[in-house]
Parts: C-alpha cells; structure tokens; sequence
C-alpha cells in the first residue's frame, strides 16, 4: 500500500512570488523583497508531508495552529512559510528563519498556491466532482468505471481511498486537502490518466480544499440530515454544496431531483444543469423506470430514459434502490463528460465491487448467515440501506451497528428507533467515540430503540468493543439470515480518543466467518 508521500509528480520550480501570485494581498512579512525569489517546487499543510524546495502553509485548527509544526516542517525542508497573522507570530517565536508570507485566508492560499505550483492540473484532464450526503462514494466509483472505456484507468480520490496509477492509499478524510488534491490531478495529466473523479464534501467547499479548480462536471445526489452539527440547519449546508455549481467551481452540473434540495438546486444553480430523477415523477432530462431486483446474481435492471426519449436497458453490479440513482447519476455525469450513454453503461454493467458499499462479504454463504458491510450512517441511508438488505433474507434480518462520537446527536435516536422497527436482531456497539464517552452514545441509541421496543426484546447492547460486537452477531446468527453492519464501510480504523485504530468490518467479519466451524460443514 502507497501513502500520500507517494504522491510526487515532477515540477519545475518557480519563483515564490509566482507561487503566491493567485493569492490577494500575499504580502513578506518582513519586508525583504528579495524573498520574493525563492525558488519553490511544492507546497503542503502537512509537516509531515514535506520535500526540499515546499512551501509549508501553517493553517489555523479547531484546537491549535499549523504554525506549531513550522519548525519541523523546515527542518524537512520547507523554504518559506504562508500564514495569517497569528500564525506569523507563533513561527518567528519558534526562530523559524524562512520567507514567511502572510494572507488573510492560508487556506484558501494553499488550494491557489498548489493551483500555480502544479500549472493548472485540471484544465489537463477530464474531472468530475461530487457532492451530496448519500451516495458520493457508490457514484464516484460508478462515474469511474463510466469513463473507464474512453479512459482506461481514471485517478479517484475520495472517503475509501485515493488511488492514482500505482499509488494507491487509504482516505482520512473525504476530501483530501488541497495541496494533495492538486498533486494527485498533477500526478494523474503526467501518467496518463486522462480522467479524475473527485469526491467533494460540504466540509471541502467550506474549508477552500477545492479553490481553483473548475470541474468539467459537478454531480449532486441528494441532501439529507448530517453534519449539522457543523453547520446548524440545512439551509446552511445545502448551500455549502450550492457553491459547487458555480461557474468558479464547474462548466455543467448533474443534479438528481429526487428530493426538494436537488430540485432547488437545480432551480438555482449558475451552470448548465441537467437533471436526473430515478425514485420521483419529477420532470427530468433522464428517468428511471422499471427497476427489478435479480437476487440470485446479487443486482438490479432497470430502463433509463436519455434526454432524448431513448431507452436503455442497465444491469448494476450492486442491489439497492438507492444504487439504481447513484447508477443513473453517473451514467448522466459520464455522458455530460462526453462519454457516449453505450460506453458508459458497458463500463458501469463491468465495475469492481465498490469497497464498503452493500458489499457482501461471502456471497455464498451455505451453512453460514449472510454479512453485508456498508457505510449508511444518516437515517435516509439507514432505510435505503435497510430496505436493499431485506429482498434478500430468508430467515431473520441482524443489525450490527453504532453511531459516531463528536458529531451530530440529533440523528442518533431516530438511528436507534429505525433500527428497532426494521430488525429482528439488534447489536448495539460503538463506531468511532472519538473523544466522546462511548456509553454515553451508546445510550442515545438505546433510547430511540426503547420507544419502539420497550422490553429491549432480542436487543444486546456489547461494551467491549465492536470487534466483540460482529463475532458475536456471526456466531449467533443461522443460515438464511442477513447481517447488516452499517457505519464504517470501507473505513480503515476506529476513532477513539484522538487515536486511529487500524480496524476494518470486512476482514473482521471475513475472519470469523471463515474460522466459524460451520464453514467446514
């Protein structure tokens, strides 16, 4: 497995001042105007993610300034340092004797300087963003194996990985900052990659991770409840994904108008848009019509209607109403992208099983129960997730699942209440506590699933650790049953108190299944 250190394309070197030139009102902190000629090759936010020759952006946290780890970012070999005020202040205590440029916003100075030190990666490939709350993930890998056939091997950078010709690496974060964005773009134009798919969150639009960049298309699947805990209401965040569909951000968008959200965004949107409705009468440029499960080869043909009136007929690798839009959504990206609709379903009717997602752990299952990980975490991915995995039990439907620690608790209860109505078989454990008391998260779940099930009937709540959680729910469970374990998906490790983890449902549940004495029967 690669790392982020991986990432290195080869760049010419310019003049600081070059690099800076995108930024308004860059200015030397000290004054020295001759600083302005420091040659420069790289930048980073990381300090850990530094070569000879980089730019060290020190941005300000949640908790402490990037311009504590300025010191060692130099003594990795960073030449100058870009910061705001505060920032300057800390580096020039720490005795750090580098150009340090000063800007109002290091954030958005090191999305613009990454812009200029790669010379525009994007405008040297085909990219696509995607946004949404449900379903970027799915969609990302669908929409890369909807271009695979004019592009062969896209770069993808997003929640499960970021992968990149033969760098490939586990994803901390949905959207990787902004630096690291613009080096993978970079990376891809120089190896031929000819296509990008970029995940973009709310938080990166936010946060200025993706400035600079204008996507050839920007793909909207749906606003749900989530992430309120950052940004209040949903008014806030639908517009945090708005920014994406503006000219600054993207040429044309796709948006789905399954819901309210998408059909305002599609009202409001300052691109060419083109709309795509797969659960919904609403008028759209493509429709979905006649959806049929095909259980005995775990996937879903449906008819997709093109702006032309045209039918065409799809078979997607993966169960689930939900995927049957993330399908058609990327088909319509792909096609937007100027793929034709034919190419583009023969790659997605050929795609790979998407990590984490409805992802079925032993297809087979014979005398064991049938496990299936996936990443719904919001109460709408709960009930889309939840009603995929019903088409295809025999005996009794097993939840194995918890919430995250440190975000939004409004949702946690109704988690619980769903999870109750839905199960026959309920395993209450912990996701990611992160720095928050696991039983006390625990608890908001317990609640919800009290006020459906008040004499917590078939309802086990494990304290240990969610390992425990997945061996037990396996060994408990019989053939013809289903085990949902949702949350994590592809996600490498567990949060907890600050520290990650390595964990992962999939092997943790391939393992048991496998010593399960069951499986030599």
């Amino acid at each position: 497995m690669s790392s982020v250190l991986d990432i290195r394309p080869r760049v010419r070197p310019m003049s600081l001042r070059e690099a800076l030139s995108r930024v308004p009102g860059a200015a030397l902190a000290d004054g020295d105007e001759a600083q302005w000629e420091t040659p420069v090759s790289g930048v980073s936010v990381s300090s850990v993610d530094i070569d000879q020759g980089w730019i060290f952006v020190a941005v300000p946290g949640l908790v402490k300034h990037g311009a504590r780890f300025a010191a060692a970012a130099v003594r990795a070999g960073a030449v100058a340092v870009v910061t705001d005020a505060e920032g300057a202040s800390q580096v020039r205590e720490a005795g750090v004797c580098v150009p340090v440029v000063l800007v109002d916003n290091p954030r958005s100075a090191a999305a613009l300087v990454a812009v200029a030190v790669h010379r525009d990666p994007a405008t040297r490939l085909l990219t696509i963003g995607i946004t949404g709350t449900n379903g970027k993930t799915t969609t990302s890998y669908l929409t890369r194996a909807a271009l695979s056939v004019a592009h062969p091997d896209p770069a993808i950078c997003g929640t499960v990985e970021s992968r990149v010709g033969a760098v490939r690496f586990d994803s901390d974060q949905t959207t990787a900052e902004a630096p690291v964005i613009q080096r993978l773009l970079d990376l891809a134009g120089q190896s031929g990659q000819g296509a990008a798919v970029v995940e973009t969150s709310s938080h990166a639009l936010s946060l200025n991770r993706v400035d600079g960049i204008v996507y050839d298309v920007a793909v909207f699947t749906n606003l749900q409840h989530d992430h309120l805990d950052y940004y209040g209401d949903m008014e806030s965040y639908f517009r945090a994904k708005a920014m994406l569909f503006t000219p600054e951000h993207c040429s044309r968008g796709v948006v789905c108008v399954d819901d309210e959200w998408g059909r305002r965004l599609a009202r409001e949107a300052t691109v060419p848009v083109v709309t795509v409705a797969a659960f919904t009468d609403t008028p759209a440029h493509w429709q979905v019509r006649d959806i049929t499960a095909d259980r005995q080869t775990f996937s879903t043909v449906f008819t997709l209607v093109d702006p032309q009136g045209r039918t065409h007929r799809v078979r997607m690798p993966i169960l689930g109403r939900v995927n049957v839009q993330n399908t058609a959504v990327a088909l319509a990206a792909a096609v937007s992208a100027g793929i034709s609709v034919e190419d583009a379903i023969t790659g997605i009717e050929a795609a790979e099983q998407i990590p984490g997602r409805m992802e079925k752990v032993n297809p087979e299952p014979g005398n064991l129960p049938l496990v299936i990980v996936d990443m719904a975490h919001t109460p709408e991915g709960f009930r889309w997730t939840i009603e995929a995995c019903k088409e295809l039990v025999q005996r009794k439907f097993v939840m194995v699942f918890g919430t995250d620690g440190d975000r939004d608790a409004s949702k946690r209860e109704e988690l619980g209440e769903m999870a109750a109505r839905e199960a026959d078989i309920l395993w209450v454990t912990d996701e990611n506590p992160r720095t928050e008391d696991p039983q006390a998260v625990r608890d908001y779940l317990l609640r919800g699933i009290a006020r459906v099930r008040p004499d917590m009937h078939d309802v086990t709540e494990i304290t240990t650790c969610r390992r425990d959680a997945v061996r037990k729910a396996i060994l408990a469970a019989q053939a013809g049953d289903v085990i949902l374990i949702p949350g994590k998906g592809a996600e490498w490790y567990q949060d907890i108190d600050g520290i990650k983890h390595p964990y992962n449902d999939v092997p943790v549940a391939r393992e048991v299944l496998t010593q399960d004495p069951r499986a030599r029967m």
